[in-house]
């Protein structure tokens, strides 16, 4: 018996299209008018191919699927940040972020639907890592906040952050081909110098980016400058020391000359005192770079607390006293759990 299962069309590169079009005996015009409207107008089904007969929008709708991603609940904080919840074709759920600042307009999107780190300070942390995402769900999230981004405030999105749910470089493929699709002409022809990927921090893995000569920023989530601190929030540290992350940050820079942005996040009574700000002033010898601190955002998994303001702001003076560009990162959507950290399910599709 034939199997009827339909083909994932965003799965198909233009030569694969090219191909499934002159199978079909259509002309190869036609799979570049199909990719077009793919990637470039993001269609989400084929009876909006409106240059495409209907004969053949006819054998696409038999043959083929556009797995598209839809939300299934919003929720807008106080601050006009707005939480989605992303049903994918599977039924699985993942979240993305809209942040509206004055200055910019930022999708936070996920790599992973659930993660396999476990940090203990994120909510998405205590999920099971169901599977990696595709590109185009990457990218399906990247269309539908900017087109929410556009209803809500009328302004389009500005820049993109991989700080959702899971950790794109153990979904490597998957992010860079979605990163493409993004910034190519004919896709959302977005700069990759508006696009942040957030690791955790897998030094392999930040080698390759460095052999693949990536143009995008790269966020490295620190925490603490000490490999026991480290280790004790996040396991990955087993086998990603200081060390080796230090030789994969300066691989990584002599490749693509790209600085680098810590993310440390200053919990209460463990990594917010000058201590802390010493050993990470010394680790930022590496490579050039900057820190962002961020404010903790309680999660009801963990035990964690935000450092004292104070603490926050000595950190900040300490680091700046040594010549390093810090920022302190305000927490935006913390009352509906949008902030950095809470992410996680909690709805089933």
């Amino acid at each position: 018996m034939q199997s009827t299962k339909k083909i994932d069309i965003r799965s198909l590169s233009p030569e694969q299209l090219a191909q499934h079009f002159k199978d079909m005996g259509e002309p190869a015009f036609r799979a570049k008018q199909v990719y077009q409207w793919l990637w470039e107008k993001s269609a989400r089904n084929f009876d909006e191919m409106s240059n495409l007969s209907k004969d053949l929008r006819k054998k696409l709708n038999e043959g083929y699927t556009i797995n598209t991603v839809e939300i299934s609940n919003a929720q807008f904080s106080n601050d006009h940040t707005i939480k989605n919840a992303f049903k994918l074709h599977d039924g699985n759920i993942v979240e993305g972020v809209l942040i509206p600042t004055e200055e910019r307009m930022t999708a936070c999107v996920s790599s992973q639907v659930g993660c396999s780190l476990t940090c203990k300070f994120c909510a998405t942390g205590y999920m099971d890592r169901v599977r990696n995402l595709n590109a185009d769900e990457i990218y399906d999230q990247v269309v539908l906040i900017d087109k929410q981004a556009k209803q809500n405030y009328n302004i389009p999105l500005t820049n993109i952050v991989y700080m959702g749910m899971g950790e794109p470089l153990l979904n490597y493929a998957n992010v860079l081909k979605s990163i493409e699709r993004i910034t190519a002409p004919d896709g959302l022809n977005m700069s990759y110098k508006r696009i942040t990927v957030s690791t955790a921090g897998i030094a392999k893995m930040i080698k390759k980016l460095g052999d693949d000569g990536v143009k995008f920023n790269l966020a490295l989530s620190l925490h603490a400058a000490n490999d026991q601190k480290r280790h004790e929030i996040m396991p990955i540290t087993e086998h990603n020391s200081l060390k080796a992350l230090a030789e994969a940050l300066k691989y990584y820079f002599q490749k693509t000359k790209n600085p680098v942005t810590y993310e440390y996040i200053v919990f209460n009574n463990f990594n917010d005192e000058i201590q802390d700000a010493m050993e990470l002033a010394k680790f930022c010898k590496h490579v050039p770079c900057k820190v962002n601190l961020i404010e903790y955002n309680p999660i009801q998994f963990a035990d964690f607390v935000n450092a004292e303001g104070d603490k926050i702001d000595a950190f900040a003076n300490y680091l700046k006293k040594q010549g390093i560009t810090t920022n302190i990162r305000r927490s935006r959507g913390k009352d509906i759990d949008a902030a950095c950290g809470q992410l996680a399910v909690k709805e089933k599709a």
